[in-house]
């Protein structure tokens, strides 16, 4: 089942364990290049055929994995996803970037 985090939780989150979490934005990289949080790794929805074959070698499916978009809906749709390839702890994060903006980082670009 996919878990959810708000913005608030990520912040606190990163602050103090940002190096034992896995972190994947799911957003294109013009999204990126507007507004993007450290430590996370791009993978855009639009180049899927890319990289969901190595996901398992990206990425450790027995980890903590936090997925990001701009509003929580890609993120949402990738975390099924990475359930269904055997992630066992996914969490969509609630709002995505505009959220985190808005809550946490006024001085992040909102788009």
């Amino acid at each position: 089942m996919l878990g959810q985090i708000t913005v608030v939780e990520l912040a606190q989150r990163l602050a103090t364990e940002a190096e034992t979490l896995q972190l994947i934005d799911v957003r294109e990289p013009e999204e990126w290049a507007i507004a993007h949080l450290p430590h996370f790794t791009l993978l855009p929805l639009s180049a899927f055929p890319q990289w969901s074959p190595q996901i398992c070698q990206l990425f450790d499916p027995g980890r903590e994995t936090l997925v990001l978009c701009h509003h929580g809906v890609r993120s949402a749709q990738m975390g099924h996803w990475l359930i269904q390839q055997g992630f066992r702890d996914v969490k969509n994060i609630v709002g995505g970037i505009d959220a985190y903006a808005a809550a946490v980082d006024p001085t992040l670009p909102r788009y």
